[in-house]
């Protein structure tokens, strides 16, 4: 009785909690560094040096010892803040996803092309799904 009370209210909580899915979230930067004008070639390739829970949808979880693979780097926040792709050891065992990650949570472990294209982030770049 008591696990169906506790699977009841955590389904309610789920229900009616805000979430911040299906919304357009506040830029971080107006603009980004990546190494072609459309951002669909990674930068580099880093591992997580320790575990990072994001605080909203803009953001993705990082576990210690993933790597992670740098598509951007946003430039008016002064280089805080990266976008990318966090892979497991295992391919297929986490749902690729890009988002963004503050860069002191990695650390490089291979160039791969120069980050030396700027563009214009766009509300796209910061919404939530």
């Amino acid at each position: 009785m008591y696990h169906r009370l506790l699977l009841g209210l955590s389904l309610l909580l789920l229900v009616v909690l805000p979430s911040d899915a299906g919304r357009e979230m506040p830029k971080l930067s107006a603009k980004k560094l990546c190494a072609d004008a459309e951002c669909s070639h990674p930068i580099l390739i880093a591992r997580a040096i320790q575990d990072y829970y994001p605080g909203d949808c803009r953001f993705i979880p990082i576990r210690q010892g993933q790597l992670v693979y740098v598509y951007a780097m946003l430039k008016d926040s002064g280089n805080l803040f990266w976008a990318g792709s966090a892979q497991d050891s295992y391919y297929g065992q986490q749902e690729a996803r890009i988002g963004h990650f503050p860069s002191s949570v990695v650390e490089e472990t291979h160039a791969l092309m120069p980050a030396n294209t700027e563009v214009k982030t766009t509300k796209w770049d910061f919404y939530c799904y």
